[in-house]
């Protein structure tokens, strides 16, 4: 017998939507499908949320889980249509206060991951207004997948508006019921926050009110040394598998069986233990029950060394990190898992955080005291060919003198910019008085940065600093004086933005009108331009570098190779050789700027003219070796493996003594591109921007103060690291069974923890050349040394 309408529903039964609006994913799932289009980047759309009015973008560009836009193969980007859950997110963002709780809940949902709209907890009552401005009848439609159009009238549950406030949580409280009448029986076999447990007494509902008789629980599979697997508490919200197959791309997870039998599986429904998991352990801090937990802790030998000095260092809770504005929107799970990756550090007056020119993966969060800061200026070439100097350091101890300025917690965190692009600090802090700092490690900042909220206060502390650094130090300041070098800060200081480009993206196009001058902040950018329709290779650029001035002085520069239809166009294509961070100044301003400052206006001018001069110069054999040599990513290493082959005779000694040094595991392979006579072999190249650092989760790989890539003990063998290298330079090894990691990463280390030959600062690969073939060189040595021979 069917049952009495409002039977089990409390009385709250709904139109039914039809489902010809709705079609289905490849996983089975029911998504609402609607086209987005390049144009609805610029069609705003104002929909009333709960009695305030909010105006947003029809669409926003994709992002990954980073929050990188995500580009297709034409280079465009990929439009997604903004949804009901991303305007409320917005409303509320804008007027939340600290540790606000967001009135749309989800199960399913996470802002860094596709919707599917499967748990129905995020519904949100939809409605709009006709021409005569009455409003309609109100339907439940999921927020989180639900686009928006103008004109909208939604209400949350914290409408003001109490009948459709019960109705949604009428509706919301039997979806929860539902769910914890299956799933919140018996005992989860850790202690792990459970967000269905706090959906529960958000809402106050009745976990027994849908209990039927009590079925044989399944017992927990713990054959991984990393998570245990409780399918009893699993709600099905499909955040693992895209936690496993979106996000990580290691794709292990997905469903098996049928309508109640129905449950999620691991690779071909096997145990946990015995697919070909990698323990990353992103699922487990994505689910939001307790389905999926960590059976162990990781902890290094950075947090060991350092909670040793208990009156300098102490243990951070993940309740605690959860309380600070930075991580309030962290889920807590994700926090306990992490929780290896922060450590309280009450600093002694005089006491350094970090030296400017060494590299490293911690940051400050700052919690009480004063810090000050000093800057030494870094010399820096400015030419087309231009290169970073080594990295110096400072004297152990505070630097001498008043610091160029001071940091209070009002300035939230210091040392970020390393974290978040792998290059070296950029000044010295030290404190002031005694103070209290949060250390954090470079992965858990990684993933904070998931977050929207957090990722666009992080994004704009990086951007003014980064953009005051640079205005500190570029290279065309060199013909003023001090006070014109001052003014010229004050006048760019609000003029110049800070802009990210992708690797293999145009930044301009050769006949294109010129439009802005560019400063190179970090990264490498590849110059070349089309004469009689071939492509030439001009060169590269690096750090502290600019380009784009010609077209920006054509009009000055007036001889026989720029004719006048060539004025103000771009003479070159500037392309993007990897991560790249430029400073840009619009073509008003700069023009302004040489008018106020004509000793720039000459220098510009005499720069342009070389340039030119040096197209003049072509050399096709040249051109084309420095497109392999950029193809290969030979510009990016500081520590090339090159041989000689002219004297190099084979023997494979520098392979024998890298592996008899190394627990007969070898770090390198005699194979590589060869330009010329020279052979840059497989070993770790240390590179500039050093793509493995980013994604490890437990923080095993960094590069602590110096130039080599250190992979720890506490590795969990996940392989993103090796994922992540783009020259196959790191290489995954077996270590064994049980509750350790099966295998580990390990790469060339610059023989950091072997005793070298007394008298020898060489590697033992190097060392050990009986030829004196294989050196450890640059990019830039390498570069110069072919041209020496006349490529």
């Amino acid at each position: 017998m069917s049952p009495e309408p409002g039977e089990f529903d409390g009385g709250l039964t709904f139109a039914r939507d039809e489902e010809s609006l709705f079609a289905r994913d490849v996983a089975g799932q029911l998504i609402r499908v609607v086209a987005a289009r390049q144009q609805d980047y610029d069609a705003p759309v104002t929909l009333t949320i709960d009695g305030a009015e909010i105006t947003v973008m029809k669409a926003v560009p994709s992002t990954d889980a980073q929050g990188n836009i995500i580009n297709d193969e034409h280079g465009r980007t990929v439009p997604r249509r903004t949804t009901i859950y991303d305007a409320v997110t917005a409303l509320f963002n804008a007027r939340r206060q600290h540790g606000g709780r967001h009135p749309v809940p989800t199960l399913c949902h996470r802002e860094h991951m596709s919707p599917v709209g499967v748990c129905r907890v995020c519904v949100v009552a939809l409605g709009r207004r006709d021409g005569a401005g009455q409003r309609t009848d109100e339907r439940l439609v999921p927020a989180c997948v639900h686009p928006v159009e103008p004109g909208m009238v939604v209400h949350t549950m914290e409408s003001p508006e109490a009948a459709l406030r019960e109705r949604i949580e009428g509706s919301v409280r039997v979806v929860v019921e539902l769910l914890a009448s299956d799933h919140l029986r018996g005992v989860s076999v850790a202690a792990a926050p459970n967000e269905l447990e706090a959906l529960t007494a958000r809402l106050r509902a009745d976990t027994r009110r849908f209990r039927l008789t009590p079925h044989a629980p399944e017992p927990a599979d713990t054959s991984s040394h990393m998570i245990a697997v409780d399918r009893d508490r699993c709600v099905l919200c499909d955040r693992c598998s895209r936690a496993c197959n979106e996000i990580r791309g290691n794709f292990v997870i997905g469903r098996a069986g049928k309508g109640y039998e129905a449950r999620i599986a691991f690779d071909l429904d096997v145990e946990l233990g015995d697919s070909t998991c990698v323990s990353c352990g992103e699922c487990m801090t994505s689910c939001p029950t307790d389905a999926l937990v960590f059976r162990r802790p990781i902890e290094s030998d950075w947090r060991r060394e350092r909670l040793a000095t208990p009156e300098s260092y102490y243990q951070v809770s993940a309740e605690e990190l959860k309380r600070h504005p930075l991580f309030e929107d962290m889920p807590l799970k994700f926090l306990q898992w992490n929780v290896g990756a922060v450590i309280g550090w009450r600093v002694k007056k005089d006491e350094v955080l970090c030296r400017q020119g060494e590299t490293g993966g911690t940051a400050f969060i700052l919690l009480n005291g004063r810090f000050g800061y000093w800057r030494h200026r870094q010399e820096r070439g400015s030419g087309l060919l231009s290169w970073i100097t080594p990295r110096r350091r400072w004297t152990a101890g505070r630097p001498e003198g008043p610091p160029e300025g001071e940091l209070t917690p009002e300035h939230m965190i210091v040392g970020e910019m390393t974290c978040m692009n792998n290059q070296p600090r950029t000044a010295t802090v030290a404190a002031l008085e005694d103070s209290e700092v949060w250390i954090v490690r470079r992965n858990l900042l990684y993933v904070v940065q998931r977050d929207r909220h957090a990722r666009e206060r992080l994004d704009r502390i990086y951007r003014q600093r980064t953009l005051q650094n640079h205005l500190r130090d570029v290279s065309f300041f060199a013909d003023l004086d001090d006070e014109q070098i001052e003014a010229c800060r004050g006048f760019l200081s609000n003029r110049v933005e800070l802009v990210r480009v992708d690797p293999g993206q145009i930044i301009f196009n050769q006949g294109e009108p010129a439009d802005a001058f560019y400063m190179i902040r970090h990264g490498f950018v590849k110059a070349a331009k089309v004469l009689d329709d071939e492509t030439r290779v001009l060169g590269y650029m690096g750090p502290n570098a600019y380009f784009g001035e010609i077209g920006l002085v054509s009009r000055e520069v007036v001889d026989a190779t720029l004719p006048p239809e060539r004025w103000d166009r771009r003479t070159a294509t500037c392309t993007a050789l990897d991560h790249v961070e430029v400073v840009r100044v619009r073509r008003e301003d700069f023009r302004d700027l040489l008018r106020t400052f004509p000793p720039l206006l000459k220098m510009f001018v005499n720069v342009a003219r070389e340039r030119l001069g040096y197209d003049r110069g072509f050399n096709p054999v040249r051109s084309e070796m420095l497109g392999r040599f950029l193809d290969n990513g030979l510009y990016n290493g500081e520590k090339l493996l090159v041989m000689d082959m002219d004297s190099c005779t084979r023997c494979d000694l520098c392979v024998t003594a890298c592996a008899e040094g190394h627990g007969g595991i070898t770090r390198l392979v005699r194979e590589g591109p060869r330009l010329g006579n020279f052979l840059v072999a497989g070993a770790c190249r240390s590179c500039m921007d050093p793509h493995c650092l980013a994604g490890c989760p437990v923080d095993a790989i960094h590069r602590e103060g110096s130039l080599e890539i250190v992979i720890e003990d506490h590795c969990i063998g996940c392989g993103e690291c090796a994922k992540n290298c783009p020259y196959q330079n790191i290489a995954m090894v077996s270590t064994g069974h049980g509750l350790v990691a099966q295998r580990r990463a390990v790469t060339c280390d610059l023989c950091r923890d072997i005793v070298r030959h007394p008298g020898s600062d060489e590697v033992r690969c190097v060392y050990s050349c009986p030829h004196h073939s294989a050196m450890r060189i640059s990019g830039e040595e390498l570069w110069r040394r072919l041209s020496e021979k006349g490529v």
